[in-house]
């Protein structure tokens, strides 16, 4: 099974970016929780950590589709470094105004200058692949391990946030804005970065805006609708960890789980040939992580403490749908986008991933508050149910062929 992938980092011009990349992707995971983690520390309610984080990931949202943009037009060098370092510089202020007492309204704008000037990593990496894999059936593998990736930066992510947690309370957002400058800084100046363009030099002609091709807004829909259940859940197993467990050191625990058991359902997905089209088992996946959701509520609120032996099992089998989810949805995105428009495409899709995660956790931070952790999984069971019947609805704008790409001359 790790054949395909063993092949593909063999090739320096594969590797270097590719953990480069992952490196500059750890924030990702890292400061959404490390908001959380150190609100709720300083104000002792999850209300307004969800508040603030909320505004990191809607302005998140918003820059997204803008620099995965001029990914297109201007390279990928000129945009993510630029932007990685605005962002780093950012988050250390809000980690030093929060330390300090700062009101919520100025965390919230200094968030959301964070989210705004974030790097647009995930699109320049999808994209790139193809300057070093220029193999179609290689790139699927490519595109396969980079999701696994990412599900395993969502391991690496909390468990590096869960002991820097022993330092100063500034200290894990701090070391996450290194590592967001320094991984996105040194990926910029790889080969797979420098010679990838998204449109051609000399090109008048460009292919159509994603959002007037409907199966890409139904992809950005329908990933908004799965990132509400990310946004709960990821909320879901702080309060856990926090509440029920009384210990912060469980939340790497429990991350590395579920993070764990999506990256392996990535990397089995992407290792072999599956028969059918990928849009239909889009909603199966969907839905197979919505009912793991409603177990996991089901059996907090059953057990009050639920058995490890139980729980942690039940977090890897639900993880395994994943990154199978977020592979077919780029999967869509791709198919339905012209060549020199497929950074914004990802960039788009990025935007509601990010902002259905924002909702996700503005919603189920008062749950937790007031019904405690269950609540919110239940809300994202829920959640991801609706959503799988959105792709259940919407197959017939999956359909079509791949977008030619218009050029001139």
């Amino acid at each position: 099974m790790l054949g395909p992938y063993r092949d593909l980092l063999r090739d320096p011009r594969v590797l270097t970016p590719f953990v480069l990349a992952t490196v500059a992707r750890l924030p990702f995971a890292m400061v959404p929780l490390g908001i959380v983690v150190l609100i709720e520390e300083i104000r002792g309610q999850y209300a307004s950590a969800g508040l603030v984080t909320g505004a990191f990931a809607l302005a998140t949202a918003a820059g997204t589709p803008l620099w995965a943009m001029l990914l297109d037009r201007a390279g990928q060098p000129r945009v993510v470094a630029p932007t990685a370092l605005a962002s780093s510089v950012f988050l250390v202020l809000l980690t030093l105004l929060a330390v300090n007492g700062a009101p919520d309204a100025v965390l919230v704008g200094m968030a959301a200058l964070v989210g705004l000037t974030f790097p647009p990593m995930n699109p320049a990496m999808r994209v790139a692949w193809s300057a070093v894999v220029p193999d179609r059936a290689r790139r699927e593998s490519a595109w396969a391990m980079d999701a696994a990736a990412v599900e395993t930066i969502f391991v690496a992510g909390p468990l590096a946030l869960t002991a820097l947690l022993t330092g100063p309370p500034a200290l894990p957002l701090l070391v996450t804005a290194a590592l967001m400058a320094l991984g996105a800084i040194g990926y910029t100046r790889t080969y797979a970065a420098r010679t990838w363009r998204g449109t051609p030099v000399g090109t008048t002609t460009r292919g159509r805006s994603p959002l007037r091709s409907p199966g890409v807004v139904l992809a950005v829909v329908t990933g908004a609708g799965v990132s509400i259940g990310f946004g709960h859940f990821d909320v879901g197993l702080t309060a856990t960890a926090e509440r029920i467990f009384e210990s912060t050191g469980m939340l790497g625990v429990l991350f590395a789980f579920v993070a764990g058991g999506s990256a392996a359902g990535g990397l089995v997905y992407g290792a072999r040939t599956w028969a059918g089209e990928a849009r239909r088992r889009l909603p199966l996946t969907i839905a197979a992580y919505g009912a793991g959701t409603g177990l996991i509520a089901l059996l907090i609120a059953a057990a009050g403490q639920p058995p490890l032996l139980v729980l942690l099992p039940l977090l890897t089998l639900t993880g395994l749908t994943i990154a199978p989810s977020l592979i077919i949805q780029q999967a869509l995105v791709d198919s339905n986008t012209p060549e020199d428009r497929r950074s914004e495409a990802q960039g788009w899709l990025s935007t509601g991933i990010t902002a259905g995660n924002a909702v996700g956790m503005a919603i189920a931070g008062p749950l937790i508050d007031g019904n405690g952790p269950a609540a919110a999984f239940a809300g994202g069971s829920v959640a991801l149910l609706l959503a799988a019947l959105i792709a259940v609805s919407g197959q017939r704008w999956w359909r079509r062929a791949p977008v030619a790409v218009p050029h001139a001359g």
